[in-house]
């Protein structure tokens, strides 16, 4: 199924509107948007407008309402711990790294633990937030189980990321990963395309390596066995155990903190039962924050100058591909799978929204 490019402002105008006619306020509308639009504008399909249709679905069924509210559980000057039934994730995850924040400005560190929400995007935006605000920022969520034990077959762990995300120049140290060796959303973007999994990347029912992806999924769906591979793949000698032990980290900092679902009791892909932590660290309680954040940008500089390996001309540091892919899609269209931007047709249709109204520039 061949791509298009898609302006990215016409992109935000429809996403925004769709999100009102859901009936999500003009602010709640942008701060969603804006989260799926940053991972499409950073190369992240996986996390984009792709997963309208996801969000469409829990909506319909009434695992995300916009009326949801948030109510504090647990509370000291440094932490809280919220429970968000239904809520938006975005909306609920942005509100948590804020609170964050504040208490970091107040305490030198804070976080918040989120339960019964619902899928963020993608966590790094949230680290972001911290760093505009001369902070360290980490952010993890749990999901439901897709990720299968080092050794197992059934699937345990969800893909667990971790992001963080620390200031420096000329470019932000901005790392956000699964510990699995893929997401869901690569998934579906492989079914999408109609192509073949990379062999070492999931397995089936039997916990052998497969490379369907719509079987995987459909698996995960029906909870039947399989799922994908902990970073390090199948088993111990490439380090699997390494990404399994990082899924149960992941889950220690989100559910069992929080008091929420773990992955393997999540219903539903997660949609009201999703967990989440934020942490704000105000680096300057560690000396003098000039200094640290210029060693910082040091070391990252030595990083991208050392020797490249044969065949090889750059070394990159973490953010750097993705604010280079910004640029370039901010000015030659974000790249849309067409069989994504039927669904974004039919989603707006459903809703009195015409998307040709939109989105007038569309590129092959």
């Amino acid at each position: 199924m061949a791509y298009v490019n898609i302006n990215a402002q016409e992109a935000r105008r429809f996403c925004e509107a769709l999100f009102q006619s859901y009936g999500f306020s003009a602010q709640e509308s942008e701060t969603i948007t804006d989260v799926l639009l940053l991972a499409d504008l950073y190369g992240i399909e996986s996390h984009g407008v792709q997963r309208l249709i996801r969000y469409a679905k829990a909506i319909q069924e009434g695992s995300i309402k916009t009326d949801a509210t948030i109510r504090t559980v647990y509370e000291t000057p440094c932490s809280a711990v919220w429970d968000a039934p239904c809520t938006m994730g975005q909306i609920a995850a942005k509100k948590g790294m804020e609170t964050a924040i504040a208490k970091a400005k107040s305490c030198g560190f804070g976080t918040v633990a989120v339960r019964g929400s619902n899928h963020l995007g993608i966590a790094g935006y949230y680290t972001k937030m911290a760093a505009e605000q001369d902070m360290l920022g980490i952010c993890m969520t749990n999901t439901e189980a897709i990720a299968i034990p080092t050794g197992g077959r059934k699937a345990m762990l969800g893909t667990s990321p971790i992001a963080v995300c620390m200031p420096a120049d000329p470019v932000p140290f901005w790392y956000d990963a699964a510990t699995t060796v893929i997401t869901r959303g690569k998934l579906e973007v492989y079914q999408k395309a109609g192509k073949p999994l990379p062999s070492g990347w999931t397995a089936d029912e039997k916990g052998l390596d497969c490379t369907d992806a719509g079987h995987i999924i459909e698996n995960i769906c029906n909870k039947a066995g399989g799922g994908i591979f902990p970073l390090g793949g199948s088993c111990e000698l490439t380090g699997s155990h390494k990404g399994y032990g990082l899924g149960i980290v992941v889950e220690l900092f989100t559910s069992i903190f929080s008091g929420g679902t773990t992955s393997p009791h999540i219903q539903h892909s997660g949609n009201a039962d999703t967990s989440f932590s934020f942490f704000a660290l105000d680096y300057g309680m560690f000396g003098d924050k000039a200094q640290m954040k210029a060693r910082m940008s040091t070391l990252l500089q030595e990083l991208r100058d050392s020797p490249k390996a044969e065949n090889c001309t750059r070394i990159y540091t973490h953010g750097e591909k993705e604010l280079e892919n910004q640029q370039y899609f901010l000015k030659h269209g974000i790249p849309v799978n067409q069989k994504t931007l039927q669904e974004m047709r039919e989603i707006g249709r459903s809703l009195g929204l015409n998307l040709d109204e939109y989105i007038k520039e569309i590129r092959l």
